[in-house]
């Protein structure tokens, strides 16, 4: 039966008979929890362009992503069917433009049971969407690239951060 790759074998997402499951996490302590993911968005060089310039004809597509991804943060348990609804208590979402595109970053950050980087993952995705969205009538080729966990802090498995 597989189990958690990085925590003990007691969290199991899958049961004897191979069905999915919500692991119970009711008797883990409350601990304060940060994660952090990031991912970038390619884009042509005319829709770079259209973002530096504020041109973008459908508006102000980097402030669309950045609040797309603080809402979608409050959403992941609805999206991501074993995920936990954990109280949320910050989010930063930064987006910020490049020679190549978008470079997109999330920081979530709660005091719960569990963790919280599937929120910072569906940050960074729905920015990502949200931008696309955005651009598609400058750039119909963008792509979402290179979305990632960068960090994570609190719990029982300890702090972990991507080597830069």
């Amino acid at each position: 039966m597989p189990s958690d790759p990085v925590g003990p074998a007691a969290l199991r997402h899958v049961r004897a008979d191979g069905t999915a499951h919500m692991v119970d996490v009711s008797q883990k302590p409350v601990t304060a929890r940060r994660a952090a993911a990031a991912g970038r968005v390619l884009l042509s060089a005319p829709a770079v362009e259209a973002l530096r310039g504020g041109s973008v004809p459908k508006g102000d597509a980097l402030g669309v992503a950045r609040l797309a991804g603080i809402q979608a943060v409050k959403r992941t348990p609805d999206l991501i069917p074993l995920a936990h609804p954990v109280a949320v208590h910050a989010v930063e979402v930064d987006v910020v433009v490049v020679d190549e595109g978008v470079d997109i970053r999330a920081v979530v950050r709660t005091a719960d049971r569990t963790g919280i980087e599937m929120e910072a993952l569906t940050a960074v995705s729905v920015a990502a969407l949200a931008l696309v969205d955005m651009v598609k009538a400058v750039d119909r080729h963008a792509r979402i690239t290179d979305v990632r966990v960068t960090a994570k802090s609190g719990g029982r498995s300890g702090d972990w951060e991507e080597a830069t």
